[in-house]
């Protein structure tokens, strides 16, 4: 069925593409180069072979979180060579069609560009005939209750950022040396691969592209007890059964699990909820030893999809961390609409929409794809279809006349960024500058039997390259 899903939505792309033919060159600037920038960048250039397509990034470096968001172990044992694990071939097969991607004669790459700070969103709306916001979510949810934002609670998100070497989680500093435990608030994907990391042995996240700031902290971290706490049970689970079975095979790692919190009532049942009973209960009900790593699991649930209720009954949990793992979040900018209770823009199969008393109206020009467009869910190729969509709803634009005027004067594209950039001293990288990054990782990382060293500071990776055609700040 997702074959031929896939096979009928290029049919009628491509039978729509066809008829979309111009004199003058569309001009295309997708916001964000991560998944569902690069998919949309991609699905254009095939889709209108006269689209001329710019990605704007706030970061020197390209692919958003398939670089700063994938969590760098995995369960494979490492050879003594460097020798790439099915998830890291994999992440590099993902970066190598988005390189082909930025490589095209068609699209070019400007890193370093921020939106809002660099260039405001009317402004890009007055350079191109399409604006395609995919910036994502880089903020967080709140749990909204006391004590939320003490010292010791920290985002999993930027714990994620510093131990991938993002810029902006380089300064973060967790404290691990003066607690032995750890509680995780929430059990998606990102709660466990923030787990295996305080939990797995650093002999075997030394031999990854952890950034090596991060390594050295783990190396003299106290951490031996992380509780996983969630609202819900194995029906409700936010993570995946893959991500669920690297945590449970983590070497001399015991569970301690309620088995109270594994019963499931009718409501709950399914072939899900049954997979993830399973696996919990493969490692109960093993008794912790004394001074061995331990994670622990206590939830509660309601029936089926129900919203979780509180018991009334209340448990102190003693810990010197706490990393709030309860959702991504989107941050809008000035002239975008934004339903701030959903955190996602208002839109219709990807094109923006502006609400007024009375109705919603269509933002011309202005589309949205990504998690901005559908909230943070899914998985890497979830962005692949959510491109496609977006994508038609622009060709469906185009061939409606919407989009470029008969009358007007072409829109300066590139051009008028290049020159906007210019006379506001912004450095901008392109996509040789982010080669010439990746190179150096690389060659850094061969030193120490690493993929890749990342550079994990902005002065690291401004200076990492040579002016090329950026401007100095």
């Amino acid at each position: 069925m997702l074959q031929r899903r896939i096979s009928h939505s290029r049919k009628w792309l491509c039978r729509s593409f066809s008829n979309v033919l111009h004199s003058e060159p569309l001009r295309v600037c997708v916001v964000g180069s991560g998944p569902a920038g690069c998919y949309t960048a991609e699905k254009m250039l095939k889709a209108h072979q006269q689209a001329q397509v710019d990605i704007i990034d706030r970061l020197p470096t390209p692919f958003g979180l398939v670089r700063s968001g994938v969590a760098p172990d995995h369960p494979e044992t490492k050879s003594n060579s460097i020798e790439l694990s099915l998830p890291e071939k994999l992440q590099q097969i993902v970066v190598n069609q988005f390189s082909r991607a930025m490589q095209h004669e068609r699209c070019s790459f400007f890193g370093n560009v921020a939106l809002g700070s660099s260039i405001s969103l009317s402004e890009l709306r007055k350079l191109y005939d399409v604006v395609v916001l995919a910036y994502g979510a880089e903020s967080d949810r709140d749990l909204g209750i006391p004590g939320e934002n003490l010292k010791g609670v920290i985002s999993a998100r930027e714990f994620v950022w510093w131990y991938n070497g993002h810029p902006d989680g380089r300064n973060l500093d967790p404290d691990l040396k003066s607690t032995d435990t750890a509680v995780i608030l929430g059990q998606g994907n990102v709660a466990l691969d923030v787990a295996r990391i305080l939990l797995r042995p650093t002999t075997e996240l030394a031999t990854t592209d952890i950034a090596s700031h991060a390594l050295a902290s783990l190396e003299e971290s106290s951490i031996r007890v992380v509780y996983l706490v969630g609202r819900r049970g194995p029906a409700q689970a936010a993570c995946t059964a893959k991500e669920l079975r690297e945590v449970l095979g983590i070497h001399n790692l015991d569970i301690s699990i309620q088995e109270s919190d594994l019963l499931l009532t009718p409501a709950d049942e399914s072939l899900r909820a049954t997979e993830y009973t399973e696996e919990f209960l493969s490692c109960y009900p093993r008794q912790p030893p004394q001074d061995q790593d331990m994670l622990i699991c206590p939830m509660r649930a309601g029936p089926g999809k129900q919203i979780a209720v509180g018991t009334g009954e209340f448990e102190d949990i003693k810990c010197g961390m706490v990393l709030k793992s309860i959702g991504y979040k989107s941050v809008p900018v000035d002239g975008l609409p934004f339903d701030h209770k959903k955190g996602i823009v208002p839109n219709d199969k990807g094109r923006v929409l502006h609400e007024t008393s009375d109705t919603a109206v269509l933002e011309e020009g202005l589309y949205v794809c990504g998690w901005l467009k559908r909230g943070p869910t899914g998985i890497v190729a979830t962005n692949l279809y959510c491109a496609e969509e977006t994508v038609s709803s622009i060709l469906e634009d185009l061939e409606k006349g919407v989009l470029i005027s008969s009358t007007a004067a072409p829109k300066p594209g590139r051009d008028g960024l290049l020159n906007l950039l210019q006379d506001r001293n912004v450095r901008n990288f392109s996509f040789n500058d982010w080669e010439k990054i990746d190179s150096e990782e690389r060659n850094l990382g061969s030193l120490r039997n690493k993929p890749r060293e990342k550079l994990a500071t902005w002065n690291e990776l401004l200076t990492a390259t040579s002016e090329g055609t950026g401007y100095s700040t």
